[in-house]
C-alpha cells in the first residue's frame, strides 16, 4: 500500500488500525488545551517538527505515512488521506479546509467494485502555504516557496518560487527567491 501497489482496501489490518485512529481523533479533536491536543495529534503520526500547530477537526487514515516538518500551522478541518507517505516540509502553513488525498481508484469497475485501491505520494517543500479549502491529488509534489491561492484543485507537481491557483491549479506569479 505504502509503495503505491494495489491493495485491498479492506483488509482487516487496515480496517483495524482505521478505526483506533477513528476514535483516537474523535477524542483529540474535543480536546481545548492546544499543547495536550497537538501533543496527542504527534504521537499518532510518523514524524513532526517540535513547533507543530493543528486547530481541530484534523482528520487522517493511519498517520503512520504523514511526515511533517518544523514550524507546521494547520488550520480548521484538515482531511490527509495517508494510503502513501504525505511529507510536508518545515515552515508550512495551511489554511481551513484543507485535503490532501494519496488513495487512487481504478478506472476499471471491475477493479473498481473489488475494492482494489492504489496510492500515490504527496510531497510539499519548505515554506509553503495552501489557502482555504486547497485540495491536491495523488502524486503531486510542489517545491519550496509555492503559495496554493484558496480553493484550488492541485492536480499536477509544480517546481520552487510560484504561485498557482485555479481548478485545475496552474502558475499564476513566479516569486522572486528571498533573500534572507
Amino acid at each position: 500500500m505504502t509503495a503505491g501497489e494495489a491493495y485491498q482496501q479492506f483488509d482487516p489490518e487496515l480496517i483495524e488500525r482505521r478505526e483506533f485512529i477513528r476514535n483516537e481523533l474523535v477524542s483529540i479533536n474535543h480536546i481545548t488545551d492546544n499543547e495536550k491536543r497537538n501533543g496527542r495529534f504527534k504521537d499518532l503520526l510518523a514524524e513532526t517538527g517540535e513547533h507543530f500547530f493543528v486547530e481541530s477537526d484534523f482528520k487522517f487514515d493511519y498517520g503512520f505515512n504523514i511526515h511533517i516538518g518544523d514550524h507546521f500551522y494547520g488550520n480548521y478541518d484538515m482531511t490527509f488521506l495517508d494510503t502513501c507517505p504525505i511529507t510536508i516540509g518545515s515552515h508550512c502553513y495551511f489554511g481551513p479546509n484543507i485535503g490532501l488525498y494519496t488513495p487512487v481508484h481504478p478506472l476499471d469497475p471491475t477493479e473498481r467494485n473489488a475494492d482494489v485501491e492504489m496510492g500515490k505520494p504527496i510531497t510539499i517543500g519548505d515554506s509553503a502555504w495552501l489557502g482555504g479549502r486547497v485540495t491536491i491529488l495523488p502524486g503531486v509534489t510542489l517545491g519550496d516557496n509555492v503559495v496554493v491561492g484558496a480553493g484550488s484543485v492541485v492536480t499536477k507537481s509544480f517546481g520552487d518560487n510560484v504561485v498557482i491557483a485555479g481548478n485545475p491549479a496552474r502558475v499564476i506569479k513566479e516569486v522572486p527567491k528571498s533573500s534572507k
